[in-house]
């Protein structure tokens, strides 16, 4: 099996990568990085391709993704009340002016 196959995964494995991958691209990751994020992301949750066979299967491990969701707002709430009232008045003006174009 040459390096790079994806044979050994199940559907469900290959729709989370590429999910995965489509939430970088979203977020301006490159489409070869993402694609690699995303089959890392994959792998470490539920340690690479499935192998058949009764009782070989493991639990999966979300502690990383879960981590991540919790980091998420960090920066914006060491910042002051007065910078994020700004910043969010900016945004609704900006809001105000696109939606009258």
């Amino acid at each position: 099996m040459p390096r790079g196959d994806k044979s050994a995964y199940t559907d469900k494995q290959k729709r989370k990568a590429e999910h995965i991958e489509e939430g970088y691209e979203h977020r301006g990751v490159g489409k070869k990085e993402a694609e690699r994020r995303a089959w890392a992301t994959v792998n470490k949750e539920s340690g690479g391709g499935e192998k058949s066979g009764s009782g070989r299967g493991k639990p999966e491990n979300h502690s990383a993704s879960r981590k991540g969701g919790r980091l998420g707002g960090r920066a914006s709430a060491s910042r002051p009340a007065a910078a994020r009232s700004a910043s969010a008045r900016r945004a609704a003006a900006t809001r105000k002016r696109h939606e009258s174009s």
